[in-house]
């Protein structure tokens, strides 16, 4: 299933997208694309309806973030040895992780805001993992019983704030609307091998990154394994899992964005997102 939200921004209806890519309605059965609703069992009662039972949506509306109630948004940093390579960094020994406040999260399709005093925000197109029920201390092999299912993530990134403003990289990370996420929440089922995607993304129609989950460093089952060792993953938490080669900051010179820039990123069978950057008033 590719589960959704939209409408306007702070009160999304959840929906489904059909085989037609129309967008149904799921107002009747779950509340919101949130907590108990990712839960495995209550996926399993959404997979049985039939969608074309479900109410049209009209139109082309907004979308919001795939996923609400979000407690915790997790990143991987140099996830990506080629990734890693291009910054001039060495593969970490062990998962680096960050965090993103999630009041940066936005629609796939919202504008981004390129903060007060920016000189450096860049882009990252990255494969976010959505946890389904509670996770704490899990193997491996258990891992992705606790995963509900995968989305493109947009981990839009200030590098100046990030990595020359003392600290740790959280505040470069964590503006308003630099949590991009959606179009959709792809549920487990449709990815045959999430370590096997194609990912890509441009500025201003210009390729800029063209990767692949494959050399992804730490791999989803291990990423979900790891961090429960330190804290429970509660359903809605994203893991945004890290960025293949190509962003700005390891350009020579590097290639940062202004206000008028259109990015368009997308990850194989997660769909795609376009933003326009702006200048934060």
């Amino acid at each position: 299933m590719k589960l959704l939200r939209y409408g306007e921004a702070g009160s999304e209806k959840p929906g489904l997208l059909d085989a037609d890519g129309n967008i149904r309605d799921l107002s009747a059965h779950v509340a919101d694309i949130a907590g108990t609703a990712l839960h495995p069992a209550s996926l399993e009662m959404l997979s049985k309806l039939d969608p074309k039972s479900l109410p049209l949506v009209s139109g082309k509306p907004r979308l919001g973030a795939c996923v609400a109630g979000t407690g915790k948004f997790i990143c991987i940093g140099l996830n990506y040895s080629d990734h890693a390579a291009e910054t001039g960094a060495t593969v970490p020994p062990e998962p680096i992780i960050f965090m993103k406040a999630s009041s940066a999260i936005v629609g796939p399709d919202d504008d981004v805001l390129i903060p007060r005093g920016s000189e450096k925000t860049d882009w990252e197109v990255e494969l976010a993992v959505i946890i389904g029920k509670t996770a704490k201390y899990v193997s491996q092999d258990d891992a992705l019983d606790y995963v509900a299912g995968y989305a493109v993530a947009h981990d839009v990134s200030e590098r100046a704030f990030q990595a020359e403003r003392q600290g740790q990289w959280t505040k470069g990370k964590s503006c308003d609307t630099f949590g991009p996420t959606g179009p959709w929440l792809v549920t487990k089922d449709e990815v045959a091998d999430p370590q096997n995607l194609k990912m890509w993304l441009t500025v201003n129609g210009k390729t800029m990154q063209n990767g692949s989950t494959k050399t992804m460093v730490y791999g989803v089952k291990y990423l979900v394994s790891y961090l429960s060792q330190f804290m429970s993953l509660h359903p809605g938490d994203i893991i945004s899992t890290g960025t293949p080669p190509g962003v700005g900051l390891g350009m020579k010179p590097p290639v940062f964005l202004k206000a008028g820039d259109v990015v368009e990123l997308g990850i194989e069978g997660l769909g795609q997102q376009k933003q326009t950057f702006k200048a934060d008033e």
